[in-house]
């Protein structure tokens, strides 16, 4: 057999015995072709498939497939023989507005709250769990210089990533380096802004020039790549000082890596849930200012419920996502894991700029004003979701009620909103998944899913070939009415209050495992994971805080969800219970 047979035979192997009239015909195909040991494809083996596949064609239909197949598979063998970085994606660019959605496009002045007046401890180490407004005082005051700060989170998150084991590569050299220059920008009377000299972490599937960049998977663990990513281009641009390459679970899931399991704050022996899962240890630890984490399904969300930080995932279209993994085009994200949701806003502001390299980044203004009166936003909660459920635990009811109480005795008044589209076919959805597959085709063509910690996802990933190219189409398409009809469910509110969705698994120890000797978390939530699956599909924006601890001394949290670009009033609403609470600014032991 030839280089081509031999293509056009692996091609079609990938479609047999998949149980779907729309893919039963290449299967069919396959087999004819194998019992025929045949190089093309013919008319009559088109009749002979179609036949067994319920399928009825003329002989003239019959040849003019076969004509067209064959062409196809040419180009198939064309396809495999080009060589395609993982940084290249489709030209085609995911918007997340639909027809009669409308955003603010007016830039106004950034208003932070006041930080004046603040003075410098006698022990610097106390100013690791300060906000980046506190920080930021500090340095522009030259109370603190950057290269100070820098060492302490350094020192701080070397003494503790033994328990934590939330680093996969520190960047001492590079922060030191960078530190230096903030403080002699500074000197010279340049200030850049509220991130000047505050350092950071960046997940490990985020580029960073001259680092390695591992996605946290053995396969990859000396990868490294000769430019940076936006967001560090970005971040860089506002004086901020980068520390460290914090762990990812591997390829972007769970909180295990190849150097073992990332671990929580509060209860070392329970994992930090992922897989932004350094991200959210080292920011609640107070080991870092702040971190940048990636999602697709739950994976900024997730972890900083789990660890109690606060954590937002913009809307798609928001940052760029240039230089990082990526798992689908249509739904990564990058966003900001903090302390508070204002240094979300902060940090936000920073990142959320249009990048020619991602046309997918729209040029819509983030516009914070710390002092915006929340009581001119609808507020709407999911007050069946959060109604009692004896699956979830008397924990996380408890400490959702309290959270609702407490967002009514701060002046917020809440209308009750029921939770929107119960009964959408989520699995119409599930076709998607070829994204990831078509992101590791070449990975998986050369035979490396051994080299996994868990080679079964390449067994998942191969899942993605039977998905036929008109079917991933009709699953956009879907994808299109359920965002359009999510808008019109929720268009007489701003903002939603939400129960955590734990649609993943990762609180219920599917992913990351669960406190010792507590066991698995009960299935929690039907209706909330239903709403969180929606809402990341529509690519809506979200953030975590956190809102008391549950059993085993572990977080608990909540969510605020709004519609695309509407990160301020979510944030600022978040901002307000945090105002009223005291939960963000209480610390984990292992914290110091």
């Amino acid at each position: 057999m030839d280089e081509l047979a031999t293509t056009r035979r692996r091609f079609l192997a990938y479609f047999s015995g998949v149980g779907l009239t729309s893919t039963l015909l290449p299967g069919a195909l396959w087999a004819r072709m194998q019992e025929q040991e045949a190089a093309e494809v013919t008319s009559s083996m088109i009749l002979q498939s179609a036949s067994v596949s319920g399928l009825e064609l003329s002989e003239e239909q019959a040849e003019a497939m076969a004509e067209g197949v064959n062409r196809n598979l040419e180009g198939y063998a064309a396809l495999r023989e080009f060589s395609l970085d993982h940084e290249v994606g489709p030209p085609i660019h995911f918007n997340p507005l639909v027809p009669g959605m409308t955003v603010d496009r007016k830039e106004r002045p950034f208003r932070a709250s006041s930080a004046e007046g603040l003075q410098r401890p006698s022990n610097l180490e106390e100013v690791a769990f300060w906000p980046l407004t506190g920080l930021a005082e500090l340095i522009r005051t030259r109370q603190v210089k950057s290269t100070e700060l820098t060492e302490m989170y350094l020192a701080r998150l070397k003494r503790f990533n033994p328990t934590l084991n939330c680093v996969v590569t520190f960047t001492d050299e590079l922060a030191m380096a960078e530190a230096e220059r903030a403080d002699r920008a500074l000197a010279s009377g340049t200030y850049l802004g509220l991130l000047h000299g505050v350092p950071w972490g960046a997940k490990d599937i985020i580029a960073v020039k001259g680092y390695p960049t591992t996605w946290g998977s053995n396969a990859f663990k000396d990868r490294e790549t000769d430019f940076d990513a936006t967001v560090v281009a970005r971040l860089r641009e506002a004086g901020a000082v980068l520390i460290a390459k914090l762990t990812t679970g591997e390829l972007a899931s769970g909180d295990r890596w190849f150097g073992g399991r990332t671990r929580n704050p509060w209860d070392p022996s329970a994992g930090s849930s992922g897989s932004s899962a350094g991200p959210a240890s080292a920011t609640v630890a107070g080991c870092v200012g702040f971190a940048i984490g990636t999602e697709t399904s739950g994976s900024i969300l997730s972890p900083s419920i789990a660890c109690g930080a606060t954590g937002l995932r913009p809307t798609f279209g928001r940052v760029s996502r240039y230089g990082s993994m990526t798992l689908r085009w249509t739904g990564d994200r990058l966003g900001p894991i903090c302390r508070t949701a204002e240094d979300c806003a902060v940090v936000l502001r920073a990142i959320a700029e249009p990048d020619p390299r991602d046309p997918s980044v729209l040029d819509i203004p983030f516009n914070w004003d710390a002092e915006l009166a929340v009581g001119s936003l609808r507020i709407g909660y999911l007050a069946d979701a959060f109604a009692d459920d004896p699956s979830k635990g008397d924990d996380w009811t408890a400490n959702d009620q309290r959270a609702l109480d407490q967002l009514r005795a701060a002046g917020i008044e809440l209308q009750s909103v029921p939770t929107p589209l119960r009964d959408f076919p989520l699995d119409a959805l599930r076709p998607l998944s070829a994204e990831s597959t078509a992101a590791f085709d070449a990975f998986l063509r050369e035979g490396r899913e051994a080299e996994l910690g868990r080679p079964e996802r390449g067994a998942r990933w191969r899942v993605g070939r039977t998905v036929p190219a008109v079917e991933y189409l009709q699953a956009q398409r879907v994808r299109s009415v359920l965002m359009t009809r999510l808008h019109e469910a929720l268009e007489e509110v701003d903002v939603v209050v939400a129960p955590y969705g734990d649609s993943r698994g990762y609180l219920r120890g599917e992913q990351t495992g669960n406190r010792a000797g507590s066991g698995p978390r009960p299935q929690r939530r039907p209706a909330t994971s239903q709403f969180f699956q929606l809402a990341n599909h529509a690519c809506y924006p979200a953030v975590a805080v956190r809102h008391g601890l549950g059993e085993g001394g572990l977080p608990t949290g909540f969510t605020f969800v709004g519609k695309p670009f509407s990160e301020a009033p979510i944030l600022a609403v978040a901002k307000a219970y945090q105002d009223a609470t005291s939960f963000h600014v209480e610390r984990p032991t292992l914290g110091g």
